[in-house]
């Protein structure tokens, strides 16, 4: 009977002895597991913000069209307050770098502006209240004699930025006025921009 006591004894001691040694082994892979978890899914979050980061900067350098090429009907101003090749500081702030630069008249032309909201045809976002669009530049717009009313809906000629010919747009507002095109060294430091289209007459000052 003794004999039989020592060795169950033993048996159980050998037992605990073993769950012991395993349960800091298990633990530790448990560790290892939520940790890997853990940097995956910083690396999973990581990855969307640089992501998102990405696709923010790409919007603020959408491409400008340059080519200082003007649409068939568009009328040179006749006494413009500007002339070409006057140096002119810009007061407006189409697009980034732009308030404050220096700029220089490449062409001016009296029209009907148009403020717009537009879905680019090249899948970016929707671009609101968009700093202008000529009415030779709006086929709906092109023989009317009226500037078209607030909401009304019209499809874009205009290149200026990419996605925008061919786009569906909404009328923000209209202005009969002088319009420049000009070339501008940017505030921060960018590019000189040639032939941007378009800047009104407040919109400038002189140097």
């Amino acid at each position: 009977m003794k004999k039989k006591k020592i060795i169950g004894g033993a048996i159980t001691l050998s037992s605990l002895a073993l769950l012991v040694a395993c349960a800091p082994q298990d633990s530790g892979n448990q560790e290892s597991v939520d940790t890997n978890a853990q940097s995956s899914i910083q690396v999973s979050e990581s990855s969307d913000v640089y992501q998102t980061m990405n696709e923010s900067d790409s919007m603020k350098e959408m491409e400008q069209d340059d080519s200082g090429e003007i649409l068939k009907g568009l009328q040179k101003a006749e006494n413009p307050t500007y002339v070409m090749g006057d140096t002119v500081i810009l007061q407006t702030d189409h697009m980034e770098g732009m308030k404050g630069a220096t700029g220089t008249i490449v062409g001016a032309y009296d029209t009907v502006v148009y403020e717009v909201t537009y879905e680019p045809t090249n899948g970016d976002s929707l671009v609101e209240n968009h700093k202008w669009v000529l009415k030779e530049e709006i086929p709906e717009a092109r023989s009317q004699e009226e500037p078209l009313n607030e909401g009304t809906e019209v499809t874009l000629e205009a290149s200026h930025m990419e996605g925008m010919e061919g786009a569906t747009a909404t009328i923000n507002s209209a202005e009969e006025t002088t319009v420049y095109m000009l070339d501008y060294q940017p505030t921060d430091g960018g590019e000189t921009v040639k032939n941007h289209k378009w800047v009104t007459e407040d919109e400038l000052s002189k140097k």
